[in-house]
């Protein structure tokens, strides 16, 4: 996974402008954009090794986009506010680490709604998909199969794989059929063994990106089990 990460910028067409990242850790009553300049890190993890609270990633934030995008969502009918004392947590900053270690492209994370409703996370991801014609990188840090209970049990190896190609089919299609799928994910096979029900926000994530991806296809671009479970990565356009 770390390889991956780490040759990910090497496959994109051009060093974007800014990512907007969306994280599984940060879930708030109505959106949030980080809005700080110079955001802080989130160490929100415990029982790790001292070395891993201090870590470093000084990546600088983006005021104006993050302006944009509560301009966008409030323009869409979504109620979301400018949070300046946010920072950016693990699911920011960990994999950011790795796809640009040099920390040299700014940074603006957009929070989950405490309701986890895939339906109202895909339409915000339609409300900011635009941004992607300006050379920002929309990024859904989440994990395709998140289930604390199922890392390291052979007995989830086989839903996590059936659950990820209903993933990898559902979003190679189009526009329309893609997102009334991932909408009803409840139904997908052995979704609730995949993602507890009312502990789906890591699946949030992607509900963004899909919304965000308009007619293009997803794409699988990273698989391998880890842990025992089928874990993928998708991309769009």
């Amino acid at each position: 996974m770390a390889t991956f990460l780490s040759g990910l910028a090497t496959t994109l067409p051009a060093k974007p402008t800014a990512i907007l990242l969306v994280s599984a850790h940060w879930r708030t009553p109505v959106h949030a954009v980080t809005s700080n300049a110079k955001p802080s890190l989130v160490y929100d993890y415990s029982g790790f090794p001292e070395h891993t609270y201090q870590l470093q990633f000084p990546a600088a934030g983006d005021p104006a986009l993050a302006e944009t995008v509560t301009e966008l969502l409030t323009s869409a009918g979504i109620e979301c506010f400018s949070d300046a004392d946010r920072g950016l947590d693990h699911g920011a900053f960990i994999p950011l680490k790795l796809i640009y270690p040099n920390a040299d492209v700014p940074v603006v994370q957009l929070s989950l709604t405490e309701n986890l409703d895939p339906t109202s996370h895909i339409r915000v991801g339609k409300a900011i998909g635009g941004l992607r014609d300006r050379g920002v990188l929309i990024v859904g840090s989440g994990m395709s199969f998140h289930n604390m209970i199922g890392y390291g049990d052979p007995k989830f190896t086989r839903p996590s794989e059936l659950f990820d190609n209903w993933l990898t089919t559902t979003l190679a299609n189009n526009a329309d059929a893609r997102n009334e799928a991932l909408a009803n994910w409840a139904h997908a096979p052995c979704a609730s063994q995949c993602h507890p029900m009312g502990s789906e926000e890591h699946l949030m994530p992607l509900m963004v990106s899909a919304g965000a991806g308009g007619n293009d296809p997803g794409r699988k671009i990273y698989s391998q089990i880890v842990m025992e479970t089928r874990l993928s990565a998708f991309q769009f356009g």
